[in-house]
């Protein structure tokens, strides 16, 4: 496959999660970067440019510039990879797939569930595809997991938990801290914990189970003085197939680095997974001793082998997962077609769904939301 051509809106000088794309979007030769407005101040937006070899005449320090001046180049960009605060990423899509340019957007899709309906629309009428990020649904054992539920294995699902905790928000962060800066920021983020951590946890469960939440109770907390975004989310889920499912998530267990695990039990058999340890799916049966299921292993389903790189035995996991997910969207993106692992509009619709149902359920004492 030839390289698409890419651009980057955010993701400049300092910022982690640009370089993690941009590292992803080049691992497997699917994307060119070619053009970026990589920061709103002209002169640091330029500068990062320089750094990353961007030719003059493609860095912008107006992304909106930006999706007019490629839309009308006979070499413009295929795809734009945003990766901003979460109130930009509406705005910012929108402008792109106004003038038919695809695009790959980190989760969550937007800070609001106002700015995430629009977007919907928007989409839906772009011949651009929408692509979001949810980098964890790229591990090739969370694709087995899916695989092993969806032919089975595990009966009837009754009962899902997924958690996420951290431990770096504990404290107050240093006032340079330019990641938890915004991330703090309610108008920037849209939430705390519940938004940076708690929607991973959520499509987890939905990607996996294959079903989806019909109603939730939840209990947002904040436990560091003067901090206006929750750092700990407690969340209870009903699902459309029957199963009950608990979230937890904070930015405020001590001892966690990047603890995310999943479980899914059912009639016949249960799954568990977890983050640190990716190359690894344990398999319990009813009656049974649990299986260690590896990455690349014997036990390797179709799912988990398309998206397998090296041998089993070598670790394989956050990069490469995100490398997976711009490999589909650019699959796609050639042939015009559709991906029944990749996820888009409507599943960003869901998640800021679940955000905003989780704040009004936390603000009404837990009281249960329906989601129908």
């Amino acid at each position: 496959m030839a390289p698409l051509k890419l651009g980057m809106v955010g993701g400049g000088q300092g910022a982690f999660i640009g370089g993690v794309h941009r590292m992803a979007s080049r691992l497997d030769g699917c994307f060119d970067l070619v053009a970026g407005a990589f920061s709103s101040d002209p002169t640091r937006a330029h500068a990062s440019a320089a750094e990353l070899g961007i030719a003059a005449d493609r860095s912008y320090a107006d992304f909106r510039e930006m999706a007019k001046v490629e839309a009308a180049r006979p070499d413009g960009i295929d795809a734009v990879s945003i990766v901003t605060p979460n109130h930009l990423h509406g705005p910012i899509a929108e402008a792109f797939l106004a003038h038919d340019i695809s695009v790959i957007c980190d989760k969550p899709m937007t800070a609001t569930l106002a700015q995430a309906e629009s977007l919907m629309s928007a989409a839906q009428a772009s011949k651009g595809h929408f692509f979001l990020t949810h980098n964890y649904t790229g591990y090739p054992m969370i694709r087995q997991a899916k695989q092993m539920v969806a032919e089975g294995a595990l009966g009837d699902i009754r009962f899902i938990e997924a958690n996420y905790l951290q431990d770096w928000l504990s404290e107050a962060p240093d006032a340079d801290n330019k990641q938890a800066k915004w991330r703090l920021d309610a108008a920037q983020a849209g939430g705390g914990a519940i938004g940076d951590i708690g929607t991973h946890a959520y499509n987890l469960a939905c990607f996996v189970s294959g079903q989806h939440a019909t109603a939730l109770s939840a209990m947002l907390t904040s436990n560091v003085a003067g901090r206006m975004v929750d750092d700990d989310a407690r969340v209870a889920l009903r699902f459309s197939g029957g199963a009950r499912a608990h979230i937890w998530a904070s930015q405020v267990a001590i001892g966690h680095e990047n603890d995310l695990t999943l479980a899914v039990y059912g009639s016949k058999g249960a799954l568990r997974w977890a983050q640190e340890n990716p190359n690894v799916l344990w398999f319990s049966e009813l009656g049974k001793a649990p299986q260690m299921l590896t990455r690349g292993g014997a036990s390797a389903n179709s799912s988990a082998s398309a998206v397998t790189r090296i041998p089993a035995g070598h670790p394989e996991g956050y990069l490469e997962a995100f490398a997976t997910l711009y490999r589909e969207a650019a699959q796609v993106i050639k042939s015009q077609g559709e991906s029944r692992h990749t996820l888009g509009v409507e599943d960003g619709l869901d998640g800021v769904r679940f955000v905003d149902a989780c704040q009004r359920s936390s603000r009404g004492q837990a009281f249960w939301v329906d989601l129908q």
